[in-house]
Formats: C-alpha cells, structure tokens, sequence
C-alpha cells in the first residue's frame, strides 16, 4: 500500500471534521455563544457605569454630631452604667443574700452589655469615650433644671458627679468598708437612687436621640430600670430600711 505524499497538505476544517464527528458544537453554535459573551460584557461594562454614576451616600450620613443627644447619652450612660457594675461587683464577697446577689448579677452582666454597645457605637462614630470639654450631661441642654444633671466643671476631683443618681466618691468609699446586712442596706439604697437618675437620662434619650439603635437601647435601659426599681424597692422594705432621697 502507497505512502501518503507528505507534501499534500490536508486542507480539511479540524471543525468541519469534529462537527461530523459529534465532538464539537457547530460553527453557528460557536458564533452564537460568542456574541452573547460579548453582550454580557456590554451589559456588565452598563451596568458598571451606572454604578459609578450613582450618588454615593454621604460617609457620615449615620454619624450624629460630637454635641448631640445620641453621642453624649452614649458617653456618660457608658460612665453612669460602669458604677453601677462596680457596686454590683462588690456584692458577693459582702452579702450571703440569694435574692440580693442575683440582682448584682443581672445588672453588672445586662450594663456591661450595654456599655460594650455604647463604646463600641462611639468607636463607629470616631468620637471620643468621654465629653472633650470634660463635663457630664451638656447633651441634656433642654431638660429641666434641678435634677442633678449640673455640668461637671474642669478641675474637680475624679470621684465628684453631678450625674442624675451618681454615688460620690464618700459614698463609695464607704460601701466598699461594710459587710452583711449594712452593706446590703447602703448598696440599695445607692442602687435605687442610681436607677432613678440613670431612668431620666433614658427617658430623655429614648425622646432626643436622632438614631433609632440610641432611642430603643435608651427605651430598654428605661424599662429595666423601672423594673429593677421594683425590686429595689422590695428588698428596702424587707429590711424596714428607708430609701435615700434623689440626688
């Protein structure tokens, strides 16, 4: 049998031979896949350039104002709530109380909670923890004056506040010195005021505040703070003990 002449080149389409075979879509198969990539490339690069188009939101269009209601609520709530965790932290090594350590617990693990939150929206924000112009309650311009919400002036000592309901630094002091039924006495006692003040800081951002996140945490806190009032004041009567007078 004859050699094929290698100098015969084979001008047969490979696509025409794998299209007999059944190996290859056809040429207009392959014509029309390409033209539809080539339109989802269009529609891409349209779309694209609608995006680009776009108005881009404002990057602070969720940040409220340094001097606002939302920003300042968040700064000393965060201060008002972490003396109320540190008085709660002092119940179990002082009272044997089931009822009174289970309270202690509830508020240092909820307003914690809530502090995390609170700093962690000023972080977001890029606002500092604490008032620059170190003073308390300037968010609360408009509130009526008497309730303890005076500014802090610059240059008083760490443990004076005139926050609504705030312990002094004597208080403190002498909650830490006592043991057994005084101590659980004096910590309601300063519990229950706290609560009271904290209660009318929520109640006035829950009302203020621009952002929903900031009015419905200050609704809860509202709400647990009556709650816990409750049984404060329970646990008052239960040792014949007066309650202190707000501050």
């Amino acid at each position: 049998m004859a050699e094929p002449d290698p100098r015969i080149v084979d001008e047969t389409d490979p696509a025409e031979t794998e299209q007999v075979s059944g190996r290859a879509p056809s040429r207009a198969m392959r014509i029309l896949v390409a033209t539809a990539a080539v339109l989802a490339i269009l529609m891409l690069g349209a779309a694209g350039g609608l995006l680009i188009n776009l108005p881009k939101p404002s990057a602070d269009s969720s940040t409220p104002p340094l001097d606002g209601p939302d920003t300042g609520f968040a700064q000393d709530m965060s201060v008002h709530h972490l003396q109320a965790v540190e008085m709660a932290a002092m119940v179990p090594d002082r009272s044997e109380d089931r009822l009174i350590r289970e309270l202690a617990f509830d508020i240092q693990s909820t307003q914690l909670e809530q502090v995390g939150r609170m700093k962690g929206w000023l972080a977001l924000w890029g606002h500092p923890e604490q008032s620059p112009t170190g003073k308390y309650m300037e968010w609360m311009k408009d509130a009526p004056p008497g309730h303890g919400h005076a500014p802090v002036q610059p240059g008083q000592s760490v443990g004076t506040y005139t926050m609504p309901g705030m312990a002094n630094q004597e208080e403190m002091s002498k909650l830490r010195k006592l043991r057994g039924v005084e101590f659980e006495v004096y910590f309601l006692q300063l519990m229950r005021r706290h609560h009271i003040g904290g209660a009318e800081m929520a109640n006035y951002g829950r009302k203020n505040a621009r952002l929903a996140v900031v009015r419905n945490l200050a609704e809860n806190i509202l709400k647990a703070q009556h709650s816990e009032l409750d049984v404060l004041d329970r646990r008052l009567v239960e040792r014949n003990a007066e309650p202190l007078p707000p501050n």
